[in-house]
């Protein structure tokens, strides 16, 4: 394949568009309470274009014109829950904006894990009582 301005341009668009973009967007970083992890998982959806011409010049040589763009969409979808050694996945629901229910999920996902580790408090309290009995 002949190298040409627009295959420059192109390489430049996708390469910035891979450092925007690793796996670390899609598979996010842990977030540690208690003995409950949570790993938010996204859609990443992208797209890029590039174009250019050649045009001639009265001085006899090419000029060359052209440009490149994209565009990125990260879209939270799920949170990975371990806890107890048990892993599961919640949906959020994407009928409406996926920011939105991401951000309202946090309230209650930070009272279910308030309710666990007060729960697993008190069972650790208890079990000491019941083997002085």
């Amino acid at each position: 394949m002949k190298e040409t301005p627009v295959n420059k341009i192109m390489e430049n668009t996708l390469q910035k568009m891979r450092e925007m973009v690793d796996v670390s967007t899609i598979i996010g970083d842990p977030m540690v309470t208690g003995d409950t992890t949570l790993i938010p998982v996204s859609k990443v959806t992208y797209g890029f274009t590039s174009g250019g011409t050649d045009l001639p010049s009265k001085q006899g040589t090419e000029l060359f014109g052209g440009g490149g763009g994209g565009g990125i969409s990260i879209t939270p979808v799920a949170f990975i829950v371990i806890q107890n050694n048990k892993v599961r996945l919640m949906q959020i629901d994407n009928y409406t904006s996926s920011a939105d229910r991401a951000i309202s999920m946090i309230p209650e996902l930070i009272d279910q894990i308030s309710r666990l580790v007060k729960a697993k408090e008190e069972d650790g309290e208890s079990k000491p009582e019941e083997k002085a009995e």
